[in-house]
């Protein structure tokens, strides 16, 4: 795999980061419950640092780093907030979006993990895929504990 075709991989990860950032953040705002609010905006956080530290592999590699959020991740959003508008916004269906966005997120890694990349990249996106399924877990987790208590 030469350095394009890396970077091209890297910056396909980095939207997808962009994506769980934004997508964590507007989880936050419509969640009720306050604890569900900060560890949503932990998650948004943890996402964006995620992005910073593949935006500087590009630049490492001599690329040009993407900056913004996928289309598909626009239109992911598009679809909760009229789901959103439809359900009236309670925690549990919001938690449910979270963890959709995460299996895309968790299938976008994997997808970069098939490919021959070089050891140094591939140990940061090994180390971020894991983070990406505790996150999914713990989404998973609290979605499962909201459902309880309804």
């Amino acid at each position: 795999m030469d350095t394009k075709d890396t970077i091209s991989v890297l910056n396909d990860l980095i939207e997808t980061s962009k994506d769980g950032e934004k997508g964590f953040r507007e989880c936050a705002e419509d969640l009720k419950n306050p604890q569900l609010k900060t560890t949503m905006t932990q998650r948004a956080q943890d996402c964006a640092t995620a992005a910073a530290e593949l935006q500087q592999l590009v630049r490492t590699l001599g690329g040009d780093p993407e900056t913004t959020t996928s289309t598909a991740g626009d239109m992911h959003r598009r679809w909760v907030d009229l789901k959103s508008m439809v359900t009236g916004k309670d925690d549990e269906a919001i938690l449910n979006e979270c963890e959709r966005g995460e299996d895309v997120a968790l299938k976008s890694y994997r997808k970069a993990l098939e490919k021959d990349l070089p050891i140094d990249v591939r140990s940061v996106v090994e180390r971020q895929m894991q983070g990406v399924q505790r996150n999914h877990d713990q989404v998973k987790a609290l979605r499962d504990a909201e459902r309880a208590r309804s």
